[in-house]
C-alpha cells in the first residue's frame, strides 16, 4: 500500500467484527516491520504483550471499563516499555562487536554513557522516555497492522494497576498503551473527527 493510502485508510476502529480470529503467523510480520521503529540510542525498550484468549480478554474488558469494542476485537495488545533498557546496552550491541563493527572498548565506553545518561537524569526522565520510546513503537505498530490488512485502536481508558495485575507486568515496565486489533466494523465508523489546518499546528522560524 502507498503510504498516503495508507495514513488515510487507518482509523481509529470503534467496533469490530465479532469472531475473526488472529494468529500468531498472522502478527508475525507486524512485529517484523516494528522492529525497525526507532529507539532513544537503539536500546529497544518496547516491549508487547497480545492477548487472543477469550477469557483473559473479557477480564482486560473489565479493566477497561468494559468498553464493548475490546470484547469483539481479535486481540488485545498491551505496549510497555522498560525503564531500564540502558541496562541491555551490552547485550544489544554483541552483534556489533562479533562484526567488527565496534572495539570491545566502544562498547564499553557506550556503557558507560548510556548509564550515565540515564541515572544522572532520574525515575521520572526514566518513565517519559519509556513512553516516549513505546509510543514511536505503537505507532509503527498501527500502521504495519494496516498494512497487512488489520484496524487498531490505541486506547489510554483502562485501569493500569488492573492491567498490570492481570498480565503480570514487572513494575521496571511502563504501560503505554492498549490497542485493540481486528477487522473493522465499517457500519459502526464514525466521520472522522476535525483536524486543524496545517498553519494550526506548525511554526516556521
Amino acid at each position: 500500500m502507498k503510504f498516503t493510502e495508507l495514513i488515510d485508510q487507518r482509523r481509529s476502529a470503534n467496533n469490530f467484527i465479532e469472531g475473526v480470529q488472529i494468529t500468531e503467523k498472522d502478527l508475525d510480520p507486524i512485529f517484523r516491520d516494528v522492529m525497525l521503529a526507532p529507539s532513544s540510542f537503539n536500546l529497544q525498550p518496547s516491549e508487547y504483550i497480545v492477548v487472543m484468549d477469550d477469557e483473559m480478554k473479557e477480564k482486560i474488558r473489565e479493566a477497561a471499563y468494559n468498553q464493548y469494542k475490546v470484547h469483539t476485537a481479535s486481540a488485545v495488545i498491551i505496549v510497555t516499555a522498560d525503564r531500564q533498557a540502558y541496562e541491555q546496552t551490552e547485550r544489544l550491541h554483541q552483534g556489533m562487536l562479533a562484526l567488527g563493527i565496534l572495539k570491545d572498548f566502544e562498547v564499553q565506553d557506550i556503557i558507560e554513557e548510556n548509564k550515565l545518561f540515564y541515572e544522572s537524569r532520574g525515575e521520572q526522565f526514566k518513565k517519559e522516555d519509556a513512553v516516549r520510546n513505546g509510543s514511536l513503537s505503537a505507532m509503527f505498530f498501527m500502521l504495519a497492522a494496516k498494512n497487512h490488512g488489520w484496524d487498531t485502536c490505541p486506547m489510554i481508558g483502562f485501569d493500569q494497576e488492573k492491567v498490570r495485575e492481570l498480565l503480570k507486568i514487572p513494575y521496571t515496565h511502563e504501560i503505554v498503551l492498549m490497542i485493540t486489533i481486528g477487522k473493522e466494523k465499517k457500519e459502526s465508523r464514525r466521520l472522522r473527527g476535525y483536524r486543524k489546518p496545517v498553519g494550526e499546528f506548525v511554526s516556521y522560524l
